[in-house]
C-alpha cells in the first residue's frame, strides 16, 4: 500500500471511483465519463494501489464493492458534490434555455400531465421542447441507463420495491424517484351495457368479455394477478396498448375494461361510459417519476422535476 499524499493525489481517481460505484460497470462508467474502458480500469487500479483495497470485485455480470468502498463512497459523493457546486454553479435559466427533454409515459399519464407542462413551458420556458415516447415496460431502468429517455413516469411498484431493498441492504442504486400522484382503477363499460344497471359482482366480472390494456403486449396485468390470488380469472378477448384506444372500443362494444378513474374524465367520451368499483381489492396506483443519478443534479432536470410536481398537484 502506498501512503496517501494529498499533494500528489489525483482527484480524478475519485470521479472514476464514484461513477463505477454508481454504475457497477466499467463500460457504463466509461461511457458516462467520456473515457475508454482501459482508462477507467487503469484509474481504478491506481486508486486500489493507493488505498490498499480491491474496492470493487467481479460479481456475476457486474461489480460488487468491498466494505472499504462502501464506507468511503458517501464521503466521496458529498465531496464531489460540494466541489461541483462551488466550482461550476448551475446557472440554468428556464426563460433562456433551449433544452429538449424525452419523457416515457403511457397515454393516460400524458393526458393528465402534458397540458399543464405545456402551460408552464409557454409561460416560463418557451425555448424548451419535449418529446413523449411510449412506455412499454413496468421496469424502465434500461431505458434510462441507455439515455433513451430523461424521465420515465408511471406505475413502477416492482422497481421501487427493488430499489428500496437494495438501499436497505447497503447497496448503491443508480436511480431516484419522486411520487407525483395516486389514483385507483375502476371497471369501465358503455352506458347501455347489460351490466350497467346491475351490481357488479365478482362472478359477473369474471364471466364478462374483457379488453386488457398492456403496454408490453403481454396477455395479463396486475388486475389478472389480483384475480389469480383469489383463484379466479377474467375472459380477456382483446389486448391493446393504449388507454385511449380502450376507452373508444369500450364505448362501442360489450367489452369491459379497467382504466384509471381520473383518466376517464379526459377521454372526451366520459358521458358515454359507466364506471363501477372493482368487486375485489387491488392496490392503490402510485404514479412516480424515475430518473438516473447521472442527471440528478442537472439544473434543467431539477427544474423539470419541480414543474412535474407543480402540475401533479392539480391532478
Amino acid at each position: 500500500m502506498n501512503p496517501l499524499n494529498f499533494r500528489t493525489f489525483d482527484l480524478n481517481l475519485l470521479r472514476v471511483f464514484n461513477e463505477v460505484m454508481t454504475e457497477r460497470s466499467l463500460t457504463r462508467a466509461a461511457h458516462n465519463l467520456s473515457l475508454t474502458q482501459p482508462a477507467v480500469s487503469n484509474a481504478l487500479r491506481r486508486l486500489r494501489e493507493t488505498l490498499g483495497d480491491d474496492l470493487l470485485r467481479r460479481s456475476g455480470q457486474g461489480l460488487a464493492p468491498t466494505a472499504r468502498a462502501l464506507a468511503i463512497w458517501p464521503s466521496v459523493q458529498e465531496a464531489l458534490r460540494q466541489l461541483q457546486e462551488s466550482l461550476a454553479p448551475d446557472d440554468f435559466v428556464p426563460a433562456k434555455a433551449n433544452t429538449t427533454f424525452v419523457l416515457a409515459m403511457a397515454d393516460a399519464t400524458a393526458a393528465e400531465l402534458i397540458p399543464g407542462l405545456i402551460e408552464v413551458m409557454d409561460r416560463d420556458a418557451p425555448g424548451i421542447s419535449m418529446r413523449v415516447v411510449p412506455l412499454t415496460t413496468r421496469d424502465p431502468r434500461s431505458l434510462l441507463t441507455a439515455e433513451s429517455a430523461d424521465f420515465a413516469i408511471g406505475y413502477f411498484p416492482a422497481v421501487l420495491a427493488d430499489l428500496t431493498a437494495r438501499e436497505q441492504a447497503g447497496e448503491a442504486v443508480a436511480f431516484s424517484h419522486q411520487r407525483l400522484y395516486q389514483g385507483e382503477y375502476v371497471c369501465v363499460m358503455r352506458r347501455d351495457h347489460p351490466l350497467a344497471n346491475e351490481p357488479l359482482t365478482l362472478d359477473r366480472f369474471c364471466a364478462a368479455r374483457h379488453m386488457l390494456v398492456s403496454f408490453s403486449g403481454r396477455p395479463h396485468g396486475f388486475i389478472d394477478q389480483a384475480l389469480a390470488s383469489l383463484n379466479r380469472k377474467r375472459n380477456v378477448v382483446l389486448t391493446v396498448n393504449q388507454f385511449f384506444t380502450a376507452g373508444r372500443v369500450v364505448a362501442k362494444s360489450n367489452l369491459l375494461t379497467v382504466l384509471p378513474r381520473h383518466f376517464v374524465n379526459v377521454t372526451g367520451i366520459a358521458d358515454e361510459l359507466v364506471l363501477r368499483d372493482l368487486p375485489f381489492a387491488v392496490p392503490i396506483v402510485h404514479v412516480d417519476t424515475l430518473w438516473h443519478h447521472r442527471v440528478h443534479r442537472s439544473g434543467p432536470h431539477q427544474w423539470l422535476r419541480d414543474v412535474l410536481m407543480q402540475v401533479a398537484r392539480g391532478v
